[in-house]
């Protein structure tokens, strides 16, 4: 199984609007709620491929009981997520129909105790030795340590369990010093990292900071992967309108799966651009279009070797 961690899990709403304007009431033409956070988003695309996948992280509240009670729902997904006492965080998408633009709102997530990260660290160990990969996503709520990621990176490395790092700021800085076999930033995430805003360089620069191959999402463009084996770009074949609220999760659950599956980089690169196109064209994160992916996956143009 894949294992997927998610330390600020969330409820994801999403509010579909003709149009959004300031200052203005509106009516939603749709409201949707799904288990978020970005683990989980690429914990339910694992799913939906296939794949045998454990979510993990922490869950605390109504909130909390509300995503145990979405993804009991998901087939394939074993729950494995930490009570905690602070309630889970929501986020709110909302995106107006007219343009195909969404904007976001993120709540504060739970204050971790450190007896409720104890608790988790020791889960997370357990859970390594039946796991073939993992994959560490998103921000860190209130009250677990700035290094944790650094924490977890070390525990799969320990356990031969290669290890994906999605998350930004200080949290990817000192999580990159440990050494994951991949991290996937975005373009700004990855130039905050390196001080470089050329891809290709930045990507460079990533992999001497410790990381062993660095996928850089460059939005509408694609993906660039910068590895041992080489330097490659992927991107759609052409260019889509809709929601990228979870479009880059869809993209670590492509990746990993691959890896998981020993594909090449072209294959892996190839089935991360798809999947990720496919989730713009899809109504809530964590979910994506599958006649959308077979279509995009025999499309998507890499370069580069």
């Amino acid at each position: 199984m894949i294992l997927t961690v998610t330390l600020n899990t969330a409820l994801d709403v999403t509010h579909r609007v003709p149009r959004l304007i300031p200052h203005a009431t509106h009516r939603a033409a749709a409201v949707t709620e799904r288990p978020g956070g970005k683990g989980l988003n690429v914990a339910r695309v694992l799913a939906a491929l296939g794949r045998p996948v454990t979510a993990t992280g922490f869950a605390g509240g109504r909130t909390g009981a509300a995503v145990r009670e979405l993804l009991a729902d998901c087939p394939g997904l074993t729950d494995a997520l930490v009570p905690c006492a602070g309630p889970t965080r929501r986020t709110l998408a909302v995106v107006d129909e007219s343009s195909g633009d969404t904007t976001q709102f993120n709540e504060p997530g739970p204050v971790i105790g450190s007896g409720e990260w104890a608790e988790f660290t020791e889960r997370y160990g357990a859970l390594l030795a039946g796991a073939e990969a993992v994959a560490l996503c998103g921000s860190l709520p209130p009250g677990v340590p700035v290094g944790a990621y650094a924490v977890l990176v070390r525990a799969a490395r320990a356990a031969g369990v290669p290890v994906l790092l999605d998350t930004s700021g200080e949290a990817l800085r000192r999580g990159i010093a440990a050494r994951p076999d991949m991290v996937k930033p975005n373009a700004a995430e990855v130039a905050e990292l390196t001080g470089s805003r050329e891809p290709v360089q930045a990507g460079r620069d990533a992999r001497r900071r410790g990381a062993h191959a660095v996928v850089t999402s460059l939005g509408p463009q694609g993906l660039l992967a910068t590895t041992p084996e080489g330097t490659w770009q992927a991107a759609p074949p052409r260019p889509l309108s809709g929601n990228p609220t979870g479009a880059g999760d869809s993209a670590v659950a492509g990746l990993l799966s691959g890896l998981v599956e020993g594909l090449d980089w072209p294959s892996r690169l190839s089935r991360a651009v798809a999947l990720s196109a496919a989730t713009v064209l899809a109504p809530a994160a964590g979910e994506f279009d599958p006649c959308t992916y077979e279509e995009l996956r025999r499309k998507v143009c890499v370069t580069g070797g």
